[in-house]
């Protein structure tokens, strides 16, 4: 594969968040909603209702039924959420209004307007399905960086048979940790990989995402303090605030998360570190080896429970990415991987590594919602880690081909663009030059799905930027850019 070498532009990343001097050091309580957060959760939400205050009511409406709005939440004030959805500030009131109505929101002076649980179907506000998750589909949806199926998906799904299912069929077939052959398998590739380790220190879960819900709802609880990098994988975000954490952001820069932020934040005794050293979600950019050195002696001295998220590792242009267990005992880290990224979403594998008594404990908290993944995905999965080393390969052929044509698009259609070269990954961290998250609104109108800066953000920061996959041919990403200017 030849390297990828494109020169960087702009300004460093360390540079690039716009939220003001003491960005670095709010802590946040994540019960209160800002507009651009509930910008993202409305989603396409324009065509919930006949008029603009009925959609923006109904879609709120199943926001809170549904509890993605917890109890309790406090919603943005009216004028700056009118301002972030690019309306009159009569809409949003009329919305609130509604909401109240049907017994949703209750306006409290002094605290704002509090989110109100009740039964959907209620009076005020028409209900229906969840239209910011489920509604007609965009023609463009540049806001996942998730990677289409590979041929090896389909090789290894053709090539299971009954032979491979035999020894399950006489099982209840609820395996909570996972099967038996997936745990070694994963532990076999992870030994190899220079991280020696037992099917006992593995964990099988329904993807990376579930692997990250469960250790913001197991390992912290409410209240506790949680250190993340900023920006961040906007899943662990959304993970930890529905635990209901304090969340502080340690800028990440291209050598890595600030030491001195975090040597200020550890005086504050956090419970746990989520951190993503080997290649770096949204930014894409990779820690180096004496930064990764330092944390893990910063990381060892305090005896802070450290989750290092893996899930991008396997998509490093230049080799392997290394990540932190040569520095950090294994009783403090917790490793997540993932299949999705190598192989196809719909594999719905990823896993947890720690110690014995963690994965113990993980699976526990694990049974509570869900018994254990399906047997056939990860039968689907085992065969397919046998193949690690070519999917790795095919992944990097086919990033490394659509870097260099979609630097090229973007250095036509949006030339004001601004971005660092990553490492690896399959997004570009570009800096638009205006507000991402009004740019995302007008983007909808036109049927198109991106991911502004803040979503990625603690502070609601990086608000100028947007992550853009890499991986779309040029003839379906030029038109969709063009159409944004």
């Amino acid at each position: 594969m030849s390297a990828i070498v494109a020169p960087a532009r702009g300004r460093p990343l360390g540079q690039f968040a716009e939220s003001g001097p003491n960005w670095l050091v709010k802590e946040v309580h994540m019960h209160r909603v800002t507009a651009a957060e509930l910008v993202r959760l409305l989603g396409a939400w324009r065509g919930g209702g006949p008029t603009l205050p009925a959609a923006l009511a109904a879609t709120l409406a199943e926001l809170v039924d549904s509890a993605v709005l917890p109890e309790a939440a406090v919603l943005p004030a009216q004028r700056p959420l009118a301002r972030a959805l690019g309306v009159s500030r009569g809409t949003v009131t009329s919305a609130y209004d509604q909401l109240a109505a049907g017994g949703r929101l209750a306006a409290e002076a002094g605290s704002g307007s509090r989110v109100r649980r009740r039964q959907p179907g209620g009076p005020g506000v028409p209900g229906g399905r969840l239209v910011s998750f489920t509604g007609s589909a965009a023609p463009a949806d540049l806001s996942s960086g998730a990677l289409p199926g590979s041929a090896l998906t389909a090789d290894a799904l053709a090539a299971l048979g009954p032979a491979d299912l035999e020894p399950y069929l006489g099982t209840d077939g609820y395996f909570p940790a996972g099967i038996p052959r997936l745990r070694a398998t994963i532990a076999r590739l992870l030994t190899d990989d220079g991280v020696p380790t037992t099917p006992e220190q593995v964990l099988v879960t329904a993807g990376a995402q579930q692997a990250v819900w469960l250790v913001a709802n197991t390992l912290v609880t409410a209240g506790d303090l949680v250190v993340v990098e900023e920006p961040s994988y906007r899943g662990a975000l959304e993970a930890f605030a529905g635990a209901r954490t304090r969340l502080r952001g340690i800028r990440w820069t291209t050598d890595g998360i600030d030491r001195d932020q975090l040597r200020a934040a550890l005086r504050r005794s956090p419970a746990l570190l989520y951190c993503q050293p080997s290649v770096h979600n949204p930014t894409g950019e990779r820690m180096p080896a004496a930064a990764r050195r330092e944390l893990g002696k910063l990381i060892t001295a305090a005896g802070l429970r450290t989750v290092e998220d893996r899930s991008s590792a396997d998509l490093a242009f230049r080799g392997p990415a290394p990540g932190l267990a040569a520095h950090v005992p294994p009783e403090l880290l917790v490793s997540i991987g993932t299949a999705s990224k190598l192989f196809w979403g719909g594999v719905r594998i990823g896993w947890i590594r720690a110690d014995a008594p963690t994965v113990a404990r993980l699976t526990e908290a694990r049974k509570a919602i869900d018994l254990g993944c399906s047997v056939v995905d990860q039968l689907l999965a085992a065969g397919l880690l046998r193949r690690v080393a070519e999917a790795r390969e095919a992944r990097r052929a086919l990033l490394a081909a659509r870097w260099e044509s979609t630097v090229d698009v973007l250095g036509r259609v949006v030339p004001h663009w601004r971005w660092t070269t990553p490492a690896g990954g399959t997004g570009l961290w570009a800096d638009t030059g205006e507000d991402a998250v009004r740019l995302a609104q007008r983007a909808l109108a036109a049927g198109v799905k991106l991911a502004p800066g803040p979503a990625f953000s603690v502070y609601d920061g990086f608000r100028t930027h947007l992550r853009l996959p890499l991986w779309h041919a040029p003839r379906d990403l030029e038109p969709v850019l063009a159409s944004l200017r």
